[in-house]
């Protein structure tokens, strides 16, 4: 793709949210929308959304028993999602059905490890390793798991690049140079991430809530 970024509109209201969209769409590559987002707005919402003219990336981050997942990807079939999560941690049953349920247009991508935690976080669920280890054993899954690809962190998409060639990664939790990492705890720079083979790029914050989100964009996407 042309600009890999995608914008995350993590946000309740939806005027607003759509107001954002067509201030920054000229630079920028997709719309990421989340839980809160999808709460809130619903399908009503997401179709809002993708009248604006971009690619949406549905971040629901489904994690349930196989039956139910698939049958929630073929209910949001109506919204014709470009990207779709469910979590790894679900299992290769789970992520099988979830491919085989999905739009023939969605790319489903499986959530590893989120980037709000840290090896600490991980020791407290009862998962033993490094964050690099528990995302590259659920990379491998995934792959088995017939899925387009994972999402991960910065720190670990180049190891899951050489080990999964033709994947589509996604990296959230990125920061531009000298921003604030917020509650984000393993980030790296936008082209860092682009460097070391992310497919998308997913930034929210730096751009949504930035003095200028036009400026931002453009100062992002000057990077790439």
């Amino acid at each position: 793709m042309s600009n890999p970024v995608y914008l995350a509109l993590d946000v309740p209201q939806l005027d607003a949210a759509k107001a954002l969209v067509e201030k920054v769409k000229g630079h920028i590559g997709g719309v990421k929308l989340g839980l809160e987002f999808f709460c809130a707005h619903g399908t009503h919402g997401v179709h809002e959304i993708a009248h604006l003219g971009l690619p949406i990336f549905l971040d629901l981050k489904l994690h349930d028993i196989p039956n139910t997942v698939a049958g929630a990807m073929q209910s949001l079939h109506v919204v014709e999602p470009a990207i779709m999560t469910v979590h790894a941690s679900g299992g290769r049953a789970m992520m099988e059905d979830a491919k085989a349920a999905a739009g023939e247009n969605t790319k489903v991508v499986a959530v590893t490890m989120l980037t709000s935690l840290d090896e600490r976080d991980l020791e407290r669920t009862g998962v033993q390793g490094t964050p690099h280890h528990h995302v590259m054993r659920l990379a491998e899954l995934a792959q088995d798991s017939g899925l387009d690809g994972i999402v991960c962190s910065g720190q670990e998409v180049k190891s899951v690049h050489k080990q999964w060639k033709d994947g589509f990664f996604v990296v959230p939790g990125l920061r531009p140079g000298g921003k604030a990492t917020g509650d984000q705890k393993r980030v790296v720079t936008p082209r860092q991430a682009r460097d070391d083979g992310a497919s998308v790029l997913v930034i929210g914050r730096p751009i949504s809530r930035a003095d200028d989100p036009l400026q931002a964009a453009r100062e992002i996407e000057a990077t790439l």
